[in-house]
């Protein structure tokens, strides 16, 4: 049985695509993309249906990760329960899926950046409307935290296949 993952921003539109884009890209160089379910939604509703933003998909494809056909959706509760691993891009989207989760699961989301320890950096701050740096310097972020979560669940994933 697949290890389903779900990343979290606020539109779906920057950092979560990114996040689901390079860990699906990892887990196939591993050779352990079956053994993940991999996605991304929002917090909010604003661009639902809408494809990355065009510097996200740009800088994503600068590195080999290909987001284009990705689309934005927003969470729900049902979102939490159902994914293994529900993993928030800021703080201030944490809080936000706690209030949507069940209340049985308001533990269940966790920051990806927990995935990163030695980083010290708790947040992937938003990059929209920014500079095409503020795009890179979310995507080394990114990279660093998935690096980080593919090589937790590498073990687990292996004695499931």
């Amino acid at each position: 049985m697949a290890t389903s993952i779900l990343f979290v921003c606020t539109a779906n539109i920057c950092r979560s695509p990114t996040a689901e884009g390079v860990f699906r890209a990892m887990a196939g160089k591993a050779g352990l993309a079956q053994a993940f379910e991999i996605d991304s939604a929002g917090t909010g509703a604003t661009h639902v249906g809408e494809p990355p933003s065009p510097p996200a998909i740009e800088v994503a494809a600068a590195r080999g990760y290909d987001i284009s056909a990705i689309r934005a959706r927003q969470i729900t509760g049902k979102d939490i329960a159902r994914f293994d691993l529900v993993l928030a891009m800021t703080r201030g989207h944490l809080v936000e899926m706690r209030w949507l989760a069940p209340r049985d699961l308001v533990d269940k989301p966790k920051l990806l950046m927990s995935y990163a320890p030695p980083l010290g950096i708790l947040d992937v701050s938003d990059p929209y409307g920014g500079p095409r740096e503020d795009y890179e310097r979310a995507i080394d972020l990114i990279e660093v935290a998935c690096r980080g979560l593919l090589e937790s669940l590498r073990s687990e994933v292996r004695k499931a296949m």
